[in-house]
């Protein structure tokens, strides 16, 4: 959770913001606020950055 992604289906960035069963994935607005969403197809999220690497440096 916290990674940045890239949604394919929408075209959107987002942060993940919960997984649950380990297939669903709750995604949010990288900026700007809005609504939260479900991943329609997670195998189309791309990781932009992850939460390992922000910590790593």
């Amino acid at each position: 959770m916290g990674d940045t992604v890239h949604d394919e289906v929408t075209d959107r960035k987002a942060i993940v913001t919960d997984v649950q069963k380990g297939t669903t994935f709750i995604l949010r607005p990288e900026a700007g606020g809005g609504e939260n969403w479900v991943a329609q197809d997670p195998e189309k999220l791309t990781v932009v950055e992850s939460t390992l690497t922000s910590y790593l440096g």
